[in-house]
């Protein structure tokens, strides 16, 4: 039995199709109701919360593999809970979603450190455990489709700054072959970018041609980012995120890794082929 944190979110729904059939699966989510479509034959769906150890060791008595996807920098208790019922259940393998910022020793920003901590609770769980870490994904430009539909215009930050962002299909056809085959992949940290480093502006640029449209790039000022971010999240999480991008800007988030194409046998996903399977989130008649 495997079971998949996250299964709402953007890589575990993914791990769940790419997963369904070849093993049993059982998802956790605070929200059942909300993962209601994704149950079936092999797929079951339970509630449960990381701030809730007795939901979480009911969760994962019968699991030998697990897929940990936790998103509030704040805490680390969230992985702490989950890694120790995980123990105390008999998981023999957790695969961790983390990111490539990791290996940067000039990102010391709250969310990387937070990702290195949770990390070393993993690496010192007593676990068999398998690490990916991704660049910044593809599917944060979705990010931009609300004005790309009503104006034509995507505004950002950084825009000539390049990132070597990853398709989540590949992330989560990584994460499904690491469950699958524990011993191959333990004790493994895995970089996981795309085939090429790649710009707002450029993506601005893709996005127009697929769509047939001329789209506009608008830079935003580092205020004015700052100041969005600031009305999306908490001040820790906000300054995090603006330090993070100011070490893209400086060029720390272009390097290309192979390790997808290796683990995969195939080419990394490009943002043109993600784009293409994401237009109608980016169409003026969507959702008309």
């Amino acid at each position: 039995m495997i079971l998949l944190t996250g299964a709402t979110g953007t890589v575990g729904s993914l791990a769940v199709r790419r997963l369904r059939g070849a093993a049993p699966l059982r998802l956790l989510t605070r929200r059942p109701d909300r993962a209601a479509d994704l149950a079936g034959p092999g797929v079951e769906v339970v509630g449960g919360d990381f701030d809730d150890p007795a939901s979480l060791r009911r969760a994962l008595t019968g699991v030998t593999s697990a897929l940990l996807v936790t998103a509030n920098p704040l805490t680390h208790a969230h992985d702490e809970h989950f890694l120790a019922a995980a123990r105390a259940c008999g998981v023999r393998h957790v695969v961790k979603l983390s990111a490539l910022a990791v290996t940067d020793p000039g990102a010391t920003d709250l969310i990387t450190t937070w990702q290195r901590g949770n990390e070393q609770l993993l690496a010192d769980s007593g676990l068999l455990w398998t690490s990916l870490r991704p660049r910044a994904f593809m599917s944060n430009t979705l990010g931009w489709a609300i004005s790309i539909r009503a104006e034509g215009v995507v505004r950002a930050a950084c825009g000539n700054a390049v990132n070597a962002t990853v398709d989540p299909r590949d992330i989560a056809e990584v994460a499904a072959l690491t469950l699958l085959a524990p011993e191959a992949h333990a004790g493994r940290a895995y970089p996981l970018t795309g085939p090429e480093a790649i710009s707002p502006v450029e993506q601005t640029k893709i996005l127009g041609d697929l769509l047939h449209r001329p789209l506009v790039f608008e830079e935003l000022t580092e205020q004015e980012a700052r100041r969005r971010l600031l009305v999306r999240y908490p001040a820790p999480i906000a300054e995090a995120l603006a330090e993070s991008a100011s070490r893209g800007r400086a060029g720390a988030k272009s390097e290309v890794d192979p390790t997808v194409s290796e683990l995969l046998g195939r080419p990394a996903g490009s943002y043109r082929q993600w784009a293409l399977g994401r237009l109608d989130a980016f169409r003026a008649d969507a959702g008309t």
